[in-house]
């Protein structure tokens, strides 16, 4: 097998597709296609993925997204809110920018490591001023370092937790900026805790990529002067409520007259 190969885990049940992107001293490092998640393998643990094998049920989750918002366009016109996504893997992003780009949502995307956007994240509020912020990568929760509740069995919930309390001393207000926050696995409770409108992952489960982007979607279309149905926004991700949960919290999007 070589680098640029997808492969599944025996060992998990073949349950995840992953592409090779390093092997050193006959481990092989690997990175979901679809779930923001790293790993690495033994080559006999590796197994060849066979495309028509729709193993994480891609294909229908995909379907799902097709759905557009039911908007009259006859008599208003829309302002969706703003949207400025920093994600700590371009590959991830990407997907999440195209899916945006074909709901026709403005976003600003930006790549930034998890360990760095605490220090980054005020200046670039302070510039592009959004209604939403994703911020979001990877993540991970290791058993053998402490129990859920011990912060430094993360791999970056503690930096995604410093970049929420730094984004809410620039804005307070749940309302007027919308977090989303979290990644793989990520510490639920303290993102919530910290300032975040909605966090992964309340079963420290992995979270699909488009998940973050999918709450933010959502909070961009939904009206300004409504809340939004919490259990419904959660329901559109990839693994529900257990990988994201979330505040009642109303949208940002303007309506106008005529159009």
């Amino acid at each position: 097998m070589n680098i640029g190969d997808l492969v599944t885990r025996n060992s998990y049940d073949n349950d995840l597709v992953f592409v090779i992107v390093d092997i050193e001293d006959d481990i092989y490092y690997l990175k979901g296609i679809n779930v923001r998640l790293y790993a690495d393998s033994k080559l006999d643990d590796l197994k060849k993925y066979d495309s028509q094998d729709d193993i994480e049920l891609e294909e229908e989750f995909q379907e799902r997204l097709k759905d557009k918002r039911d908007i009259n366009r006859d008599e208003y016109f829309y302002l969706p809110g703003k949207i400025l996504h920093i994600d700590g893997d371009r590959d991830y992003l990407n997907k999440c920018l195209k899916y945006y780009e074909d709901l026709n949502i403005a976003v600003l995307g930006l790549v930034e490591k998890e360990e760095v956007i605490t220090s980054k994240i005020y200046d670039l509020l302070k510039q592009y001023k959004p209604n939403i912020l994703v911020i979001t990568g990877h993540d991970a929760y290791y058993k053998r370092k402490g129990n859920i509740d011990d912060l430094r069995a993360y791999k970056n919930s503690s930096n995604f937790i410093n970049a929420i309390k730094e984004a809410r001393r620039y804005e307070s207000s749940h309302e007027k900026l919308i977090i989303i926050a979290g990644a793989c696995q990520s510490n639920y409770e303290e993102l919530i805790k910290a300032g975040a409108n909605f966090a992964s992952s309340p079963k420290r489960i992995n979270i699909h990529a488009l998940d973050p982007a999918i709450i933010a979607a959502s909070m961009s279309l939904a009206d300004i002067n409504d809340n939004i149905n919490l259990k419904k926004i959660i329901e559109k991700t990839k693994y529900g409520s257990s990988g994201i949960g979330g505040i009642i919290t109303r949208g940002t999007m303007y309506r106008g007259y005529p159009r």
